[in-house]
């Protein structure tokens, strides 16, 4: 990872694992304000996960109904390579617009420490839809194309629009587990291609954990593997907080990854 005041350079995972890893004290605010809805009791129509697109690699292969959003956060979420710790607290926006579409709108606010005083600043603001028709037979799946403009502060800025096409498949294996595999290939300043698959339980009907394996091929710079854990919990019908850390298994890879977020689900 560089550490000079250019923008940095694409890291494993970074494209989705993702975009939202941002420490701001205006997405905590933001998620203090709104908490207060979210946390009052659901009406019978929410009772159930809306599927949120965080935490893991990759994205949820579902989408919202028309004029109901999700608001997700880190709080933040953590990479460290070579001596350098990167900090991000993320905000994606999530907003259904009928068809089996979704619009997404993601940005935050990132601090790096390393070697030299730290620095810190927005990132990009990252734009996207979604398109997943409704699961059958236990089977879902989902696609995502996205851009992240060049609208980031001093060294968290890209020199060029980064475009991301993403593709989600999910099958569950009876009420309690369920296994997904996830492709994606972004363009940009340095292409990649990712390959991640996942398992995950419910230990209990508001907890469920997570394993997850990635593989990825950065241009010009070589090839990387990561594999992580996590936990979820549905703190109410309208919460989600979670918790998860990765690992560099070999080649290009951040050491560690982890991270610590909170979903809110805003519909009728």
């Amino acid at each position: 990872m560089k550490t000079n005041t250019q923008a940095l350079p694409p890291r494993f995972l970074d494209a989705q694992a993702h975009r939202r890893r941002r420490r701001s004290q205006p997405a905590i605010a933001l998620a203090l304000c709104l908490a207060a809805f979210a946390w009052t009791p659901a009406s019978a129509q929410v009772l159930d996960n809306p599927g949120y697109d965080r935490p893991g690699i990759g994205f949820s292969p579902s989408v919202l109904q028309a004029g109901d959003a999700t608001l997700e956060l880190g709080l933040p979420d953590w990479s460290r390579d070579d001596g350098v710790s990167l900090y991000n607290a993320d905000a994606l926006l999530r907003f259904g617009i009928g068809r089996s579409l979704e619009l997404q709108l993601d940005t935050g606010w990132n601090r790096l420490d390393g070697p030299g005083p730290a620095r810190h600043g927005r990132s990009n603001t990252s734009l996207a839809l979604k398109f997943a028709p409704d699961a059958a037979n236990g089977f879902g799946w989902g696609v995502l194309a996205g851009v992240e403009l060049k609208d980031g502060e001093g060294a968290f800025r890209n020199p060029e629009r980064q475009y991301t096409l993403g593709a989600s498949f999910e099958w569950e294996h009876g009420e309690d587990r369920a296994s997904g595999l996830y492709l994606e290939a972004v363009d940009g300043e340095t292409d990649s291609r990712l390959l991640a698959v996942n398992t995950s339980w419910s230990l209990a009907p508001s907890v469920g954990v997570f394993v997850e394996l990635a593989a990825q091929h950065l241009s010009g710079i070589g090839n990387g593997s990561m594999g992580g854990v996590g936990m979820t919990w549905q703190a109410t019908p309208r919460v989600q907080l979670d918790i998860g850390v990765r690992h560099r298994l070999g080649g290009h890879a951040d050491e560690w990854q982890g991270g610590f977020g909170v979903s809110m689900y805003f519909g009728n």
